[in-house]
């Protein structure tokens, strides 16, 4: 029997600028594209490994693991296999079947995947009305007291630090520090931020956080990074009754091989870019401003934007869409011809797009282009 060709070639980074937010934080610097090869068999972190993956000295995860905990702020780190499994291990650790968890109504929908897959009652925090989509502290006080209102109990707090939707950029700092008056612990959900910006747990009032190595973190994946104080780690960090060297949230070892191995490669580079975050802010509130200015166009969202994932309304690519033989089909192939990728195929109404890491020279480019394509189609649109 053969087996079929896969298409396991991808030219998307070399030959194109790409947009897609889900991987600009992503993208491998050539030390760990060095480690990638290196490490790339599939347990290949583990030939000294005396049964515990993060107590590994060659190569030193262990002190990694140490660096990682005091760039995030917190007193222990582990690797998981990312941020939804350091969500899922936090609340099956803390929580009971049929407990309740407050979550933010801009929540990742693997925060409701892992409190469903632990049998818990989630309540939303909802954000403020179309633009802004804003999710304020006052707003989490008002759930929380409702809920105390009706003799409910709450185990957890989790709030997304930054959103996936409209990249708004939460006051963590405030909303942790209600939920610790209230007495709960609080999960912050740093997947678009840890590794894009500076985080410290503890100065956001966090117990918890969870990172994504391949989101933002220039780590290939999957890997997540998981962050706690010490007062929960006997919770979370427990030791099976079985097997007693290995972590029972843990599953025994997460990570082993290239993931975790790019993402060692890569923490220096990490902790030096998130140095570089307001010029990466500006850079991208300058290039919301451009795209603005072509009419048409407007940022959805807090603004200035506080975060390089923008997410923009474009009724006037909409407009051209409508009329133009290959329909919403026109801005991708267009965007392509330009060598600009990461708008998904027949998205016109609305798209969301980054420009972190790129130079300015870039993502000038990148400017240019829009209006371009605007400018072709001034009879259409």
């Amino acid at each position: 029997m053969e087996c079929q060709d896969y298409g396991l070639t991808r030219k998307s980074e070399r030959e194109n600028l790409n947009l897609n937010p889900l991987q600009r934080g992503g993208v491998l610097p050539k030390e760990a594209r060095k480690a990638l090869y290196e490490f790339s068999d599939g347990y290949s972190v583990c030939d000294y490994c005396a049964g515990r993956l993060d107590e590994i000295t060659k190569p030193a995860i262990n002190s990694f693991l140490d660096d990682l905990a005091n760039f995030i702020g917190t007193d222990h780190a582990r690797t998981v296999h990312g941020a939804r499994e350091g969500k899922f291990a936090v609340m099956h650790a803390l929580c009971r079947p049929g407990d309740t968890i407050v979550v933010d109504g801009n929540a990742h929908y693997t925060t409701h995947l892992a409190a469903e897959r632990c049998q818990l009652n989630l309540v939303d925090v909802p954000h403020s009305d179309y633009p802004e989509y804003r999710i304020k502290p006052e707003s989490y006080k008002q759930v929380l007291d409702d809920q105390y209102d009706r003799g409910e109990d709450i185990s957890l707090i989790l709030l997304t630090h930054v959103d996936g939707d409209y990249g708004n950029l939460t006051d963590a700092r405030s909303i942790g520090k209600i939920a610790h008056d209230y007495g709960i612990p609080m999960l912050l959900n740093c997947a678009y931020s840890m590794g894009r910006l500076p985080i410290n747990a503890k100065e956001l009032n966090a117990d918890f956080v969870v990172g994504s190595g391949h989101k933002s973190m220039a780590a290939s994946g999957p890997i997540g990074v998981l962050g706690l104080k010490d007062e929960w780690a006997e919770a979370v960090l427990k030791r099976s009754a079985k097997h007693a060297v290995k972590e029972i949230e843990m599953l025994g070892c997460t990570s082993r091989g290239a993931p975790v191995a790019t993402l060692m490669a890569s923490l220096p580079l990490v902790m030096e870019r998130v140095k570089k975050w307001d010029l990466e802010v500006q850079k991208t509130r300058d290039f919301v401003g451009k795209l603005e200015k072509l009419g048409g166009v407007k940022q959805i969202g807090i603004k200035p934007t506080e975060h390089d994932l923008v997410r923009f309304e474009t009724p006037i690519f909409d407009k051209i869409a409508q009329n133009h033989p290959r329909r919403g089909f026109f801005l991708y192939e267009e965007l392509k011809k330009r060598r600009i990728i990461g708008i998904k195929r027949g998205q016109t109404r609305w798209f969301k797009c980054s420009v972190y890491g790129f130079t300015q020279e870039q993502v000038d480019y990148i400017s240019r282009a829009f209006a371009e394509i605007v400018s072709a189609y001034d009879d259409i649109s």
